[in-house]
């Protein structure tokens, strides 16, 4: 069994591709600009006697994911789960929102996982696409990141979209996170740490390793598809 999970250099992409590992997969580690971040995840992978892949694709780039397909064909011969991680956000002042980074964000988060699963489900004979998406395309908004909301949104349009598109030859589901411990994240004010964590049931933000447990899980769970999961501790606007 292969999985492709994209921006897996760092954070939830990097501890899925470990759990994957862990659980006996085929590995293919993706990313665009943290090459040493992607081959410590390689070489941490590899400690789980699974083959291992690394590739350098920018998802919002037609061309690369179409090289990056072939180059897993050519490796693997398919792929069996393709987990659509990678994203990024550009968090400003609504004032200082620029048009070249609105679309940056939506070049990235929603048309790069069209793109990945356009290609990469030309690969897969049978399986299962996890998108990951966030509360902040459900309903927890913040002006800040109005464009990164959208893009995550969208996200979940597609998934359902997807959904019916590959039927019943690949499941597609979404998965919701809420805040979680990135390295990001560790970087915000702790004032505002404290405001968001008090929203929280459970009363902190997850470890990217339980986001990946729930991605697994998911994916692994064979009458679930077309289904937007919240995994975000009870959080609540």
């Amino acid at each position: 069994m292969v999985v492709l999970v994209t921006g897996s250099s760092k954070g939830i992409g990097k501890e899925t591709i470990l759990k994957y590992a862990k659980e006996g997969y085929d590995v293919v580690i993706n990313y665009n600009n943290s090459l040493e971040d992607a081959l410590k995840v390689e070489e941490e992978a590899k400690k789980y006697n699974v083959n291992t892949l690394v590739v350098k694709c920018d998802i919002s780039n037609e061309e690369e994911v179409k090289v990056m397909t072939d180059e897993i064909k050519n490796r693997f011969g398919k792929v069996d789960i393709l987990v659509n991680n990678a994203g990024i956000a550009i968090d400003t002042t609504f004032e200082d929102k620029t048009v070249d980074n609105f679309r940056r964000i939506l070049d990235v988060n929603l048309i790069g996982t069209f793109l990945v699963s356009k290609y990469i489900s030309k690969i897969m004979d049978e399986g299962v696409i996890i998108n990951i998406s966030s509360t902040n395309g459900i309903d927890t908004t913040y002006p800040e990141s109005l464009d990164y909301d959208a893009s995550k949104a969208g996200v979940i349009s597609l998934t359902h979209n997807l959904a019916t598109e590959f039927a019943p030859k690949i499941r597609v589901n979404a998965i919701c996170p809420g805040w979680v411990n990135t390295e990001m994240n560790k970087e915000l004010d702790e004032e505002f740490i404290n405001k968001e964590t008090s929203k929280i049931k459970l009363g902190r933000f997850a470890d990217p390793k339980e986001i990946a447990d729930a991605i697994f899980k998911i994916s692994t769970c064979t009458y679930i598809n077309d289904s937007i999961i919240r995994v975000d501790g009870g959080e609540h606007a």
